[in-house]
């Protein structure tokens, strides 16, 4: 695939990103792609390498490796490199219903494991997914394929993030009539207000939601099923309820001063950033802010960088994040080779963006919190940290972080964002469908299916796996689709 030779004639260009000063100004998207010849070039480098592991997906040192959806990508790089736009575009989405959005906030799982990056690097999988998309919407091609026969069956998924959209797109597909309801005001879900714009400008979903509805996919917003909308209620409608409402019940932290005013939820932080963008462009002030204010981010992962990015945008005096664990290494350890996803650490675009700001990486590894202060008026002014530190635990071999007895010390903060992971779904949608869950507080179901204990009720995305990658969820809606198809009309090509 590819040109042969590709690999070693041409290097590794990325898309240019602007620089932090001018792209801190707004809350738009950053990088600037290449042209369609030097994207070609990048496309060129997909060797003939035999064995693909790049669209593998399969779980190596207990982590995923190459592509969730198994994307063709040796196969639409060729086509790239070739010219055939349309041809790649097809192929693209014969496996991802969603290319607009994995090649915007995917870690491209499939460029770690890609046969190139083994001894140099690795080739541009996810820019040239990018440009193939973003070609296809430029010259028509990405449009509505109403389907010319419906089955008269109909189903209602809840929920309208990646792995709901996904569920609904496919059985649209196959002539089943497909209802969405969620609970916000847009669709989108995780995607509309879990992630900055910065990422993932919401009109790039709202296109997407555009085409899906013209295709006949109904969307019906504001209304939150198991409470706006009984349950019953659509188990009798509906030959078949798909529960896709994510892992939404955010990990707390209990600590002594929790009730201090000034305390949030990372998702509740960015979502009112984002709503308020939408609404009103920030000018009425209908978001939590950030602005002169010393703000301290418990959480090292993707969202507590988009955390440090909004922040840096909303002008705070001071942005650190905390990171429990220890930093990992610049390079891969022996003991974690090449195809396995390199566990080594990044500097995301709101750390790299916080260092240039505040002249210093923002991460503090092996802390947390261990008090929230409050002034006389029950407003947050500082955090009491303590250093923690690596032990292995004798019976179970599991590290554990404990605290460093005295290694206590006081930080300056008016605002506190918990982005400590989510601990499963909502009680509330799981009790209203009777739907068993484990004990991670997700919604059980069947070995090796998605199907619950609940008559009629299948359930997809995080909300069955845990809090997940968006190119996960996406498979998680495919695989849903398929097995609801299936007993729906007796057998599936999806």
């Amino acid at each position: 695939m590819g040109k042969p030779t590709g690999f070693m004639e041409f290097d590794r260009a990325d898309f240019y990103a602007e620089s932090v000063r001018e792209r801190i100004k707004n809350f738009d998207e950053f990088h600037v792609p290449l042209s369609d010849d030097k994207q070609r070039e990048q496309a060129a480098r997909c060797m003939e390498c035999g064995v693909p592991f790049c669209q593998s997906g399969m779980q190596l040192g207990g982590m995923i490796s190459g592509c969730p959806l198994n994307n063709l990508i040796p196969e639409w790089n060729d086509l790239l490199y070739k010219g055939s736009w349309e041809q790649a575009y097809k192929r693209l989405r014969s496996t991802n219903n969603f290319p607009e959005f994995t090649s915007r906030v995917c870690p491209a799982l499939c460029e770690k494991a890609c046969t190139c990056g083994a001894t140099g690097d690795a080739v541009t999988v996810r820019s040239n997914e990018f440009s193939i998309v973003e070609k296809a919407y430029e010259q028509g091609i990405a449009k509505a394929e109403v389907p010319k026969v419906r089955t008269g069956k109909k189903i209602a998924v809840i929920g309208s993030g990646p792995s709901g959209l996904a569920a609904a797109d496919q059985l649209n597909r196959r002539g089943h009539s497909v209802t969405v309801y969620e609970r916000s005001d847009r669709a989108g879900g995780l995607l509309m207000y879990g992630i900055p714009n910065m990422k993932l400008e919401k009109s790039v979903i709202d296109r997407r939601i555009d085409i899906m509805k013209a295709e006949g996919i109904e969307f019906v917003l504001g209304k939150d099923v198991g409470k706006d909308i009984k349950a019953a209620k659509l188990l009798k409608e509906y030959d078949r309820v798909i529960l896709a409402c994510g892992s939404s019940e955010p990990r707390d932290i209990k600590a002594k001063g929790r009730e201090a005013k000034g305390i949030y939820f990372a998702v509740d932080f960015l979502t009112s950033t984002t709503k308020s963008l939408l609404d009103n462009d920030l000018e009425e002030g209908t978001f939590i802010s950030a602005k002169d204010k010393n703000v301290i981010i418990i959480g090292g992962g993707d969202t507590g960088n988009d955390c440090v990015g909004t922040c840096v945008r909303h002008s705070a005096k001071s942005v650190v994040q905390l990171e429990m664990m220890p930093k990992l290494p610049d390079e891969r350890a022996a003991d974690n080779p090449w195809p396995e996803y390199p566990r080594v650490s990044k500097t995301d675009y709101g750390q790299e963006e916080a260092a240039e700001i505040f002249g210093t990486d923002p991460r503090i590894y092996q802390t947390t919190v261990k008090e929230f202060v409050a002034d006389d008026k029950g407003n947050l002014k500082e955090v009491v940290l303590v250093k923690l530190e690596a032990v292995r635990d004798k019976k179970t071999g599991r590290l554990q972080m404990k605290e460093i007895k005295g290694s206590e010390y006081t930080m300056k903060a008016e605002l506190v964002l918990i982005a400590a992971g989510f601990v499963g779904a909502q009680s509330y949608i799981t009790k209203a469908f009777g739907v068993k869950t484990t004990d991670r507080g997700c919604a059980a179901s069947e070995q090796g299916s998605h199907r619950t204990n609940a008559e009629k009720v299948y359930v997809c995305g995080d909300m069955h796996i845990g809090q997940s990658l968006v190119v996960r969820a996406i498979r998680e809606g495919r695989d849903c689709a398929r097995e609801v198809d299936e007993e729906l009309v007796g057998y599936t090509n999806l």
